[in-house]
Parts: structure tokens; C-alpha cells; sequence
């Protein structure tokens, strides 16, 4: 897979993800220019099912710097390219209550830019705070493996 140009991640922090899908994503050229140029934001973007449309809302793509009348608004609603039936299956999750739609990671494949979107339901402080915990508590084994593996005591 290519690099990316924008990654969101405080999503897989706030969000448990359970799925995955890419899609791609309807840009102007300055838009595009833009994105290869590495200005944009995910942090505050999701996606919906409208219509049997999904649409990306809130993701930040800043105006071209050499850009002129051409330019679009920073953030505005971006069409989602899908296949009807991966939309109509995003669209019979989100109606289950506490599923939203989140972009992970922006990139470009072939040329063609593409949006990685998660289906998540939101985590609580509680769970958030456990898998840091997790986290922590692995760290320090892998740590304690290793010392014990060169032969230190601790």
C-alpha cells in the first residue's frame, strides 16, 4: 500500500474499530494538489449514508497555496466512491445504534486517492483507560523477558 497522506489516530484511541473499508474519494485538482502536498486534517471527520450515497463530512483539505479561483472551501461534504452493495451493508450498520463511520488513513493507490474508513462504536473512558493499562502492563513483560533472556536479575 502507498504511503499516507493524512492518518487519523485518535480514532483507534476514541473508537473500537471492527471493520474496514476503502474507498475512494471525489477531489477538484486543487484539492488534489493539496493532499500530495500533505495539508489535510481527519481528526474531526466522519462519514454518513445518504441516499445510498456515503458522503465524507468534516475532513479538512487546506486551499492550494498556488490555487486560484479554483480553490474550494477547506472543508466541505465529499463524495464517497462505493460499490451500492458495500454502501447499502454501511447503511444497515450505522442505523444499529452507537456505530458511526471514521476516516482512519488518506492515500493515494495508481494515482487515484483513496479513504480507509472504519465502522467504530465509541469507547468509554473506563475502556480507554484499561487498554493503556494493557498496554503498560505488556511493555513491561516484554521488558522483564528481555533482561531475563541476557541473564539480569531484577
Amino acid at each position: 500500500m502507498a504511503d499516507a497522506v493524512a492518518t487519523n489516530r485518535k480514532a483507534r484511541h476514541n473508537y473500537s474499530i471492527e471493520d474496514t473499508v476503502e474507498a475512494g474519494i471525489v477531489l477538484t485538482g486543487t484539492e488534489v494538489k493539496s493532499l500530495r502536498a500533505g495539508h489535510c486534517s481527519l481528526q474531526e471527520g466522519y462519514a454518513v449514508v445518504r441516499d445510498g450515497e456515503v458522503i465524507l463530512k468534516g475532513v479538512h483539505i487546506a486551499p492550494y497555496q498556488e490555487g486560484s479561483f479554483a480553490n474550494v472551501e477547506a472543508v466541505r461534504d465529499r463524495k464517497l466512491l462505493l460499490h451500492r452493495q458495500e454502501a447499502r451493508k454501511l447503511a444497515i450498520k450505522l442505523r444499529e445504534r452507537g456505530y458511526t463511520l471514521v476516516p482512519l488513513k488518506l492515500y493515494f493507490l495508481r494515482g487515484n486517492a483513496k479513504v480507509e474508513l472504519g465502522l467504530a462504536k465509541g469507547k468509554t473512558q473506563v475502556d480507554k483507560r484499561h487498554k493503556l493499562r494493557e498496554e503498560d502492563e505488556k511493555r513491561k513483560v516484554q521488558e522483564a523477558m528481555k533482561r531475563f533472556s541476557r541473564g539480569e536479575r531484577a
